[in-house]
């Protein structure tokens, strides 16, 4: 139902369209609010139970998209889905980390997560082929049945998945355990009150180059998405038929797959990701500035996309510890989705004849 749930709200439950549209928006608010707290309890209550919150959102919210009525109906539907989507962004590449970690084979992440996310995006473009046939032949409910039995299978998919030991515990006290007696003599001794207060200082001063070091490795692909978020806007506001628009739609997240397929195979690095963000930005510019580049270079923004969030995300995997892992990569995301709504908010302003370009 990826493409075709406003339809279902606007023709068959009769909302009026601007108000799916501030409801839309709304969700998209409430995700980017509550990445980093959904974060924070992922690090804090594990990232499994993370992830089947998240999961049991989801059932919720399909079925209010579904059975639920009027206004009030999709409403709940997009808060449920949005804190749904917050509970599982962060906490899926953590524990799949830790995972990897758990049984030595940390390299493997940067692989996988490519994979995935290229899995994710072919699987899209299917889903929403299949759909369309699904509704046509056997009517939007059934659409919705399908939509919430792959939502409660995901439910089971999280179920199914275990904990893995903290990374730091499984390393230092396998490696060198404290003999009890040491451990109650640590635990006794008194610390003078100025020891501390330089520890506090020492703490709160170490935070922001953390920060800023956190900031200099998301920024970059978080343009990029917001370069090719925009750009894909004015693809899709062309003057052209259905069935083309569909194609190019298509080709774009196909584009976005390939590039994750590739990001198994190429070095992470923080400056990749600041080479792969000054490239998007250059190829936005010739492609606003030549129309006859700007098809050409919206897949290529959209393939650099797929090929730059899997190399972050295992740079920020590799330089995080195990107790902040969900929020760093949570962090990541609201970047994501901050910079992306500020890119559609440019695009929709631009002059006519630049979003007629296609």
């Amino acid at each position: 139902m990826h493409g075709l749930y406003v339809m279902w709200w606007v023709h068959e439950k009769h909302v009026p369209v601007a108000m799916v549209a501030a409801i839309l928006a709304a969700g998209d608010i409430v995700l980017t609010a509550l990445e980093f707290p959904t974060g924070w309890l992922a690090d804090r209550y594990g990232h499994r139970a993370s992830l089947i919150a998240g999961s049991l959102l989801q059932i919720a919210g399909m079925l209010y998209a579904w059975l639920g009525g009027g206004v009030s109906g999709i409403l709940a539907s997009c808060l449920l889905i949005a804190v749904g989507d917050a509970f599982r962004s962060g906490a899926d590449q953590a524990l799949l980390y830790r995972s990897c970690a758990a049984i030595e084979r940390e390299s493997q992440f940067q692989i996988i997560e490519a994979r995935t996310r290229a899995l994710q995006q072919t699987a899209l473009v299917a889903m929403v082929l299949a759909g369309g046939v699904i509704v046509d032949r056997w009517g939007f409910s059934a659409g919705w049945l399908v939509e919430t039995a792959f939502s409660i299978a995901g439910l089971a998919i999280a179920c199914a998945m275990c904990e893995p030991p903290s990374q730091r515990r499984s390393r230092t006290e396998s490696r060198d355990p404290d003999p009890p007696e040491r451990s109650r003599s640590l635990r006794t001794i008194a610390i003078p009150q100025n020891d501390l207060d330089r520890r506090e200082r020492s703490r709160s001063t170490r935070t922001i180059p953390i920060l800023k070091r956190l900031l200099a490795l998301v920024v970059p692909a978080s343009v990029l998405a917001s370069v090719a978020t925009a750009a894909t806007f004015i693809a899709q506001a062309g003057d052209m038929e259905p069935a083309k628009m569909t194609m190019i739609v298509a080709g774009l997240t196909l584009a976005e797959a390939a590039g994750s397929v590739l990001a198994g195979y190429v070095p992470s690095s923080v400056r990749g990701q600041w080479i792969l963000g000054g490239l998007g930005v250059a190829i936005t510019a010739v492609a606003l500035a030549l129309p006859a580049a700007f098809l050409p270079g919206v897949v290529a923004l959209c393939f650099m996309l797929g090929l730059a969030l899997p190399l972050r995300a295992a740079v920020i995997q590799r330089h995080t510890a195990d107790a902040v892992r969900a929020r760093a990569a949570s962090f990541a995301s609201a970047c994501d989705k901050a910079l992306a709504t500020i890119g559609l908010i440019g695009a929709g302003v631009l002059p006519h004849g630049v979003r007629r370009r296609p």
